[in-house]
């Protein structure tokens, strides 16, 4: 089009701007944007609202206020679309401030608020846990009917401050409006009652929800199996566990976090090595925290061996047995002050062939420092050096929020590992 002497229409233009955004393909859009302007194409609003909500789908907030200058700059004034995808990005990005302070700009403009800028800023207000000023600005809706969202977004809100009363007191007020709540919304609900232990009132809103033919989905499931878990109920959280199945939903990550550490509080390990094998199987990665439960319920019972043969127990199941797995299993027993095992985990890795990380030899080097082996700590913090493992701020953060009580330690085996050049000079500036 080009060579042949044509500029681009803008309407086509836009569309393919639009198109890109809806792929996902921030980078391309700034591209095709750029050419644009190279070519002549003049930006109207509608090109300007499809790259502000570019940077609404990838979080740029920068990048939109600088759009939202060079409109003003050219002259092209903003719509309602675009105060509402900025304050969309504001409350994404938690700029909650920013977001409210959209709207002393749309009076300005003389645009009127809808509902999606309404409960937007109600959004805004119930995250900072402002609920005084949410129901204010609710009370103050003009020209807008509240509907679902508003009225969710309020009941959700109340629940985050425990204020279950005001929560359930909007829910009945939805009702008498002709609002019907959705699963959302029970679901804020149902979290706060088995937050308080309210099982019981939990299984009534259940009820409610079946004879208002709302199916429950995997947040309602998990919280119940959840709840079940936390009180020992290992029976209960079953069978919603078994109606989750009938009713065509999937266990997730969370569901079988829920009911491994259900299973590791009731000392069934049994049955919590089943749901670890299953969520593996299922292709989730268990966290450091899952694997910590069982390493913490072996050595109260003083059977560390059986733990430590945990990563045969994976290959005999046909399980993937990598350096997750072992580092996960160093890193407790070395909190637990379990040196010994954690020597032999290392001993039966090297031994498969994995290589040890930065975090396996951290957790080791400071296990055996602490425990007064400081010539074994300091082979295997050189050991690191000749290896190029670095300690990053995040690992330095992470060893100081888990060593919270061992300041004066800790600060002494940081000073070794800074004398053995295992922190780079961003990192140790990053410290200063």
């Amino acid at each position: 089009m080009r060579a042949s002497g044509f500029k681009p229409h803008l309407h086509a233009c836009t569309v393919l701007l639009n198109a890109l955004v809806k792929d996902k393909l921030t980078d391309m859009v700034w591209k095709v944007y750029k050419k644009m302007v190279k070519v002549g194409v003049v930006a109207n609003v509608h090109v300007f609202n499809v790259l502000i909500h570019a940077c609404c789908k990838s979080g740029d907030a920068e990048k939109a206020e600088k759009f939202l200058t060079e409109m003003e700059l050219d002259g092209v004034f903003p719509d309602l679309f675009t105060f509402n995808t900025l304050i969309s990005l504001y409350c994404k990005k938690g700029m909650h401030y920013e977001a409210l302070s959209v709207q002393d700009r749309m009076e300005t403009a003389g645009i009127s608020p809808d509902i999606v800028t309404y409960n937007s800023l109600i959004y805004a207000y119930s995250r900072e846990g402002r609920m005084r000023e949410a129901m204010m600005l609710f009370k103050e809706i003009k020209d807008a009917v509240p509907n679902n969202v508003t009225y969710t977004t309020l009941i959700d809100g109340y629940c985050r401050l425990n204020d279950l009363e005001s929560a359930l007191s909007l829910r009945y007020s939805m009702a008498d409006k002709g609002i019907y709540p959705t699963v959302v919304t029970y679901n804020s609900i149902l979290r706060k009652l088995c937050e308080g232990g309210r099982i019981r009132d939990a299984n009534k809103l259940l009820t409610e929800l079946g004879e208002r033919n709302i199916e429950p989905d995997n947040v309602t499931c998990n919280t119940l199996i959840n709840a079940y878990c936390k009180i020992g109920d290992m029976a209960s959280a079953l069978k919603v566990k078994d109606k989750m199945i009938g009713a065509g939903l999937k266990l997730d990550q969370f569901t079988y976090k829920a009911l491994i550490h259900g299973f590791c509080k009731a000392r069934d390990m049994k049955c919590a090595k089943e749901y670890l094998f299953s969520m593996l199987s299922a292709g989730f990665p268990p966290s450091y925290c899952t694997y910590s439960w069982f390493v913490d319920v072996h050595c109260v019972h003083q059977k560390e061996e059986e733990i430590i043969k945990l990563p045969d127990e994976f290959v005999r199941k046909g399980l993937c047995v990598d350096v997750s797995l072992y580092r996960a299993l160093i890193r407790r027993f070395c909190k637990r002050e379990k040196v010994d095992c954690a020597k032999k985990i290392f001993g039966l890795m090297k031994e498969k062939g994995i290589s040890g990380d930065s975090v396996i030899y951290t957790s080791l080097a400071y296990a055996q420092w602490k425990s007064g082996n400081v010539s074994v700590a300091s082979d295997l913090l050189d050991e690191m050096y000749k290896r190029r493992l670095m300690i990053t701020l995040k690992l330095y953060r992470s060893f100081c929020a888990s060593f919270a009580g061992d300041d004066k330690i800790l600060g002494l085996f940081w000073s070794h590992v800074v004398d053995r050049n295992l922190m780079s000079k961003n990192t140790l500036k990053d410290l200063q």
